[in-house]
């Protein structure tokens, strides 16, 4: 099978995005299947070039056997809604024509959240009549009302306008949630044809080990216990409540809150604990994908944390399952949804009410004060890596493109030539 597939976000990006679809591909292309990415230089998401590369109209390399093409765009650090914007639609009108440019593909694939990928994807499969999919990890432009950083208004009501009309042409939809299904069918969208795939971890990359001396040493954690958040550090995740926890637990010893990653709350953050004076919270730069094990491996409990919006109650962050992967407890600070279902379930870690930095608190100290428990934690979190791993979620996501080309090809057979 020839797969195309947009994404404005692919490695050496560390982001979500990027992970899914790179590590996907990968074993689509060890199946024997041709895959050819569409995507832009490298630069989330501080909105610098990655060294090695340039924004040119057109770039191709070969990764681990997947066709990578870059395409032009307007380059923005990931904050503010104008200038992202103007990002995601200079990507959909580059990546378009190139798309357009080769050989028709037995399926056209586009992921969001970069919602004007989608539309590139659904008009290049338009006009090569081929199969479009699309991926949904959030549901946008909603997420963009949920965090605060529009109203509602003229512009969002006909974003969700074109939403409704991707939902309605693509031939099959794959939800990363069970909750963005169920969102999608009170909206008319067919039941029939959203396939609910949840996101996995490489199972092959992330596995527990011991504390990294090196990077402990260079990041001045040694001999701390350390809650580590590692991931975006946007407005969707509500973390100035961490740092009120932090404050409330700055008398603690031998504690340590660890960041890594950036974002566009990430300076505000890292204001905020120097106002506060706090010194045990540690910010570090987001590292290389190839380091991330060792970076999770600093961590004694994984934090995820996400704002108190109805909408994420659907939300199930590619953090948890790398966490799970390193064998981590987790501590989830979200609102009862599918995360916590799965934590619960699979008894990975503790859960707690969202924006709320004294329960978070005590969470924290409960683990640091009962070893026992961590380690029960950590057994149970490793144990449910493997109900979620990459390669799962690469052969469903498989069969659904499988299934969409095949009807696309059973339906042209039985079209009558003469008429």
């Amino acid at each position: 099978m020839n797969i195309l597939f947009l994404t404005e976000n692919f490695p050496p990006e560390v982001n979500a995005a990027a992970s899914r679809v790179y590590e996907r591909a990968c074993l689509w292309v060890a199946a024997g299947h041709q895959v050819t990415v569409i995507t832009c230089a490298p630069n989330f998401p501080q909105g610098k070039i990655y060294p090695g590369y340039k924004n040119k109209w057109y770039q191709e390399e070969i990764m681990h056997g997947i066709r990578v093409i870059r395409v032009k765009t307007f380059i923005a650090k990931n904050e503010g809604i104008v200038l992202r914007t103007l990002d995601f639609i200079s990507y959909m009108f580059s990546a378009a024509p190139v798309a357009l440019s080769y050989k028709k593909p037995d399926v056209i694939v586009a992921t969001t959240p970069q919602f004007f990928a989608a539309v590139a994807g659904w008009f290049v499969a338009a006009l090569k009549r081929a199969p479009f999919v699309l991926e949904l990890s959030d549901l946008w432009p909603a997420s963009i009302a949920a965090v605060g950083a529009m109203q509602d208004n003229f512009i969002l009501r006909m974003l969700e306008k074109v939403e409704l009309f991707l939902y309605r042409k693509a031939k099959a939809i794959v939800a990363l949630s069970t909750s963005i299904k169920e969102d999608l069918v009170k909206r008319h969208v067919p039941a029939a044809k959203i396939s609910v795939i949840v996101n996995g971890v490489d199972m092959t990359k992330y596995a527990p080990q011991s504390r990294n001396q090196e990077l402990a040493t260079k990041f001045g954690v040694n001999d701390n216990f350390v809650v580590g958040y590692i991931g975006t550090h946007g407005l969707a995740q509500g973390l100035e409540n961490i740092i009120v926890t932090a404050k409330i637990l700055r008398a603690e010893k031998n504690l340590i809150f660890l960041f890594v990653g950036t974002g566009a709350a990430k300076e505000r953050l890292m204001q905020q604990a120097t106002e506060e004076k706090l010194t045990n919270i540690i910010f570090i730069e987001p590292q290389p994908k190839n380091l991330m094990p060792a970076v999770w491996s600093l961590c004694n409990v994984a934090l995820v944390h996400l704002k108190n919006a109805p909408l994420f109650t659907g939300v199930l962050p590619s953090k948890m399952f790398e966490a799970m992967g390193m064998g981590l407890p987790l501590l989830l600070a979200a609102p009862t949804g599918e995360a916590s279902a799965i934590i619960e379930k699979t008894g990975a870690g503790v859960c707690v009410a969202p924006e709320n930095p004294d329960a978070l608190a005590q969470a924290v100290l409960t683990y640091k004060n009962d070893p026992v428990l961590c380690q029960a934690k950590a057994t149970k979190s490793q144990q449910a890596a493997s109900l979620y791993t990459r390669e799962r979620q690469a052969t469903d996501f498989l069969m659904v493109l499988e299934k969409v080309t095949l009807s696309e090809q059973t339906m042209l057979t039985n079209i009558d030539p003469s008429n």
